[in-house]
């Protein structure tokens, strides 16, 4: 333990390090989004006090053997170990100037379903967009997927296009290329949240509210309203519309005085959007510090989350996004007392 209270673990063979309880998780595989991650994650460590466990894990290939012999090859699990090894260790010592307690190791077994576990116990599972094909493997694909959808505690996918906002370098040409194009930005000391109604949605406001105090940062509830289609396509514009509108307002001014109840010193606005909630919430992680998200809702902002809406969030955020799985708590109870409902019948 150091004069800052910081204590570094590195793993041992057949000694798995144990995440405590309330700590935040961290998967990296040696890739630049998993370095991303990990900065953001010992930042959020270092705010909330809480310790860090970095863990990464690798799976043995087996291979089906050619020949008349037939049966099945394996790898010698010795050189993928030391290379996990070497990953943790280098996380260790980027993250070794933060004032945090933090520790490290490397699981044998399925990305996912490592990290899975680990979220049982855990504040907070931290990752990358993608990874290089050996812990992150699969992110963005089944892995990330599965993660925010099926994780015990709130989920952040940080993307590798956040990279300089890090303090981070990236020599992805297509990045490179979009930050050329559209020139120096602003981030906002702003954490943004989508809302549709849903009793998920209402949850990951309060998330995003506590987010939003620990940073120092103005809340901002988002919500997007979609085109008509299908259907409702033949629904009389502009009149049906600005009436809606109007109604939304109303609601979610009432979910500002309740917000406000429980978060009195909070600076919170709102944003009442036309236009696809995937759209929205993409263009909104250019600039702002955090985008928050319900686990599912209801069909109109956040339509299928954890589906196509928040899929398409997850795939092309420019910023990290924090999902907020399914829970109970005391404060939805006074809700209604404070005037009419978004999405309400």
């Amino acid at each position: 333990m150091d004069q800052h209270g910081r204590h570094s673990e590195e793993p041992q063979d057949g000694q798995d390090q144990v995440v405590e309880p309330g700590g935040i998780v961290v998967g990296v595989d040696g890739s630049e989004h998993g370095q991303c991650a990990l900065v953001w994650a010992a930042r959020e460590a270092e705010r909330r006090q809480l310790p860090l466990h970095i863990v990464t894990a690798y799976s043995v290939p087996i291979f089906a053997a050619s020949g008349l012999d037939g049966g099945y090859a394996t790898v010698d699990d010795s050189v993928i170990r030391e290379g996990a090894d070497a990953i943790v260790r280098q996380a260790l010592e980027k993250v070794s100037g933060y004032a945090i307690d933090v520790d490290a190791s490397v699981e044998n077994g399925d990305a996912a379903g490592v990290l899975l576990d680990l979220s049982e116990e855990a504040a907070l599972l931290v990752f990358g967009s993608r990874g290089r094909g050996g812990f992150v493997g699969r992110l963005l694909g089944s892995v990330s997927s599965a993660l925010p959808a099926h994780a015990k505690c709130p989920t952040v996918t940080v993307p590798l296009y956040c990279a300089d906002r890090l303090g981070e370098n990236t020599e992805d040409k297509h990045i490179k290329a979009e930050h050329a194009k559209r020139g120096p930005r602003t981030v906002e000391n702003v954490v943004a949240v989508g809302v549709d109604g849903s009793e998920q949605a209402r949850v990951a406001v309060l998330e995003a509210a506590e987010q939003a105090q620990r940073m120092g940062a103005k809340l901002r509830v988002i919500c997007a309203v979609p085109q008509y289609s299908g259907s409702l396509a033949w629904v009389p514009a502009p009149l049906d519309r600005d009436a809606l509108f109007a109604d939304i307002r109303v609601q979610l001014d009432a979910g500002v005085a309740w917000l406000r109840s429980h978060f009195p010193s909070l600076p919170i606005e709102t944003d009442l959007r036309d236009g696809s909630p995937v759209d929205v919430l993409v263009d909104a992680s250019r600039s702002v510090e955090l985008v928050v998200l319900g686990t599912r809702g209801r069909g109109g902002f956040a339509g299928m989350l954890l589906g196509s809406t928040s899929d398409g969030v997850l795939h092309h955020a420019k910023g990290p996004v924090l999902v907020v799985p399914d829970r109970e708590d005391p404060r939805l109870a006074d809700r209604q007392k404070f005037g009419p409902m978004l999405g309400a019948a």
